[in-house]
């Protein structure tokens, strides 16, 4: 017994002994972790910036914390559009960058305005005299695009340039949902609002075919211009060999006749192509920099004269975090606490004017309007630019109408004025196929309507008071946006009709009052507050890596990966039924669909 409970102390002392040591070992990483996180990089002489073009590119960083390895988060490998601009502006101004070289072309981004920003903020990198130079295997048509601003194209012997234009095919369900017995309601105003269309109808509407070719084509034509000048081709030639030619088949030589990329090169080559820029000898090093490197170079940029808060509001708008998980998660615009952050920015008397910088395709219009009354009164007490990044339509073009004034980037898409609700009726599955019924006692004609609207056989009556809802809906949107721009209602609702517009065609209907980008937001707020001397601040600020540490949440679950992996195809569809039972925000200023390219 005695030798029984020797060797129990002593396994409990080897335990809490080993539990000291691993703490003492988490606490030591912790402290090099973080440090190393926040020390100012130091630039060597001769360095080039490395820009890796993989993964995707969205309005602003999703980084992670310094344990999600240790944990198995993994690398979302997301990039943030601010922090790419950030980092090209610091390669600009320091003389020790003598280059930019972009490595590899896959990249995604949330939209093609993203795409031109990020090849605006390289070719401005040029007037300093320095060089770009872009290598991959295989360059998707988007980072193809960017990558046209450098100085040189070069690729591997088996690569490809998939340069295919803009376009693709929808997915419309009324096949499924009517074998299933499902039926989706539907009250909506405006004949361009095709949101509700892949639920309701087996096949693009005329008039969602009309809007997407008008600024797909809009879109392309730019990329087009911008390409054809940064190869030194002629556009017409470009565009005609896009057409006749499948670009991702095509023989790296044929590439190099017609002038696409420069030279084929080998990993190495491209080693010592840059070593030659740099004038280095064989067997030097090449000072390289990273992302993450440039990101704790200190900025030049002083905190003189006024600030200008620059408030970030991108992805769908919703009315709380509940509703967003709903969706699908993914960064959101929550109407009550951006609301809440504009009107602190209103009251903060060190905050001389507001950029405020919307990309969203829109989402819920009760959120909507809480956050447009908040820029409203920002608007009372301090000028209110808008910059408008990949998307300003439908709800992000509620909240952006009031501003003192708009700018977009060329290719953002926004307008879609329109509203709609969408509600599927299950009861041709659950009563008809499965034999479920419902039966009840209610003291009004109305009591849970709910019900009747997803499980009930005559909704007529329901859905001809919603589509009133929603008509009223429609009309204060456009008492909305004839007061923020200066409109008749009647007007708008000609321009209106959930008419999606690209940005260089809203300019002509007084949508937006110039194209430019956010630095052309911010200039225009300093003069409209009247500052010789500003700087800016971003809002809300990123929330340090303890923060994210405690709120990290799983990006799914195994049951729903299998599910995922039995349904096929039919897993969006069906998860988009489960989604419109549970959303109670009824009335939706949503645009069409989502805009990413590759």
């Amino acid at each position: 017994m005695k030798q029984f409970l020797k060797m129990t102390l002593a396994t409990i002392c080897g335990v809490v002994i080993l539990s000291l040591i691993t703490g003492l070992f988490f606490v030591i990483s912790l402290v090099g972790m973080v440090a190393s996180d926040s020390a100012a990089t130091k630039v060597k002489e001769n360095s080039v910036f490395v820009l890796k073009l993989s993964g995707s590119v969205n309005e602003r960083s999703e980084e992670g914390t310094p344990f999600d390895d240790f944990l198995g988060l993994g690398d979302t490998g997301s990039m943030g559009l601010d922090d790419l601009i950030a980092s090209i502006r610091k390669a600009k101004d320091n003389d020790d960058i003598k280059g930019i070289y972009i490595q590899g072309g896959s990249a995604g981004f949330d939209s093609p305005a993203t795409a031109q920003q990020l090849r605006d903020a390289l070719k401005d990198f040029k007037t300093s005299g320095k060089w770009i130079v872009a290598y991959a295997n295989n360059y998707s048509q988007a980072s193809y695009y960017v990558a046209t601003v450098a100085d040189k194209i070069y690729l591997n012997g088996q690569g490809s340039v998939d340069l295919r234009g803009l376009g693709g095919k929808s997915e419309y369900y009324k096949g499924l949902y009517d074998k299933l017995g499902i039926k989706y309601q539907v009250a909506k105003v405006g004949k361009y609002k095709s949101y509700v269309e892949s639920n309701t109808l087996t096949g693009m509407s005329d008039y969602d075919r009309e809007q997407r070719q008008a600024y797909l084509g809009g879109i392309w034509k730019y990329w087009l211009k911008e390409m054809a000048e940064g190869r030194k081709v002629k556009a017409d030639e470009l565009d005609k060999l896009v057409n006749d030619s499948l670009l991702a088949f095509t023989p790296a030589e044929q590439l190099i006749k017609s002038k696409l990329v420069d030279k084929v090169l080998f990993p190495e080559e491209i080693k010592a192509e840059i070593k030659n820029r740099l004038k280095l000898g064989k067997n030097d090093e090449i000072n390289q920099l990273t992302l993450s490197d440039m990101l704790n170079v200190k900025s030049k940029q002083k905190e003189n004269g006024g600030k200008i808060a620059v408030y970030y509001a991108y992805g769908s708008i919703v009315d709380s975090e509940a509703m967003n998980m709903l969706e699908g998660g993914g960064h959101c615009i929550v109407g009550k606490t951006v609301a809440d952050d504009l009107r602190k920015l209103a009251d903060d008397d060190d905050v001389k004017a507001v950029v405020f910088r919307v990309n969203s395709g829109g989402g819920s219009a009760v959120a909507s309007e809480y956050i447009r009354h908040a820029v409203k009164l920002i608007k009372a007490k301090k000028p209110v630019v808008v910059s408008m990044g990949g998307a300003a339509a439908s709800g992000g073009y509620w909240i952006s109408s009031p501003a003192n004034y708009i700018i977009a980037e060329p290719t953002t898409i926004t307008g879609s004025i329109g509203i709609f609700g969408l509600i599927p009726n299950v009861s041709g599955l659950v009563t008809d196929k499965l034999g479920i019924t419902f039966d009840g006692v209610k003291t009004h004609q109305f009591a849970g309507y709910e019900t009747e609207l997803v499980a009930g056989k005559d909704t007529q009556e329901i859905m001809r008071q919603m589509q009133n809802y929603i008509n009223r809906g429609y009309q204060n949107f456009l008492n909305v946006v004839a007061e923020g721009r200066g409109l008749k209602p009647e007007q708008v609702n000609e321009i209106g009709q959930g008419r999606v517009w690209l940005a260089s065609d809203a300019l002509g209907i007084k949508l937006v009052d110039k194209l430019g980008s956010l630095d052309d937001a911010v200039k225009k707020a300093a003069e409209l507050a009247k500052l010789q001397e500003y700087h800016t601040a971003a809002y809300p600020a990123e929330p340090g890596w303890f923060e994210k540490l405690m709120n990290k949440e799983p990006k799914g679950s195994y049951l729903d990966g299998q599910i995922r992996e039995l349904l096929g195809d039919a897993y969006l569809p069906l998860m988009q039924i489960r989604n419109d039972l549970k959303n109670n925000s009824r009335m939706q200023a949503r645009m069409l669909d989502d805009i990413r390219v590759k």
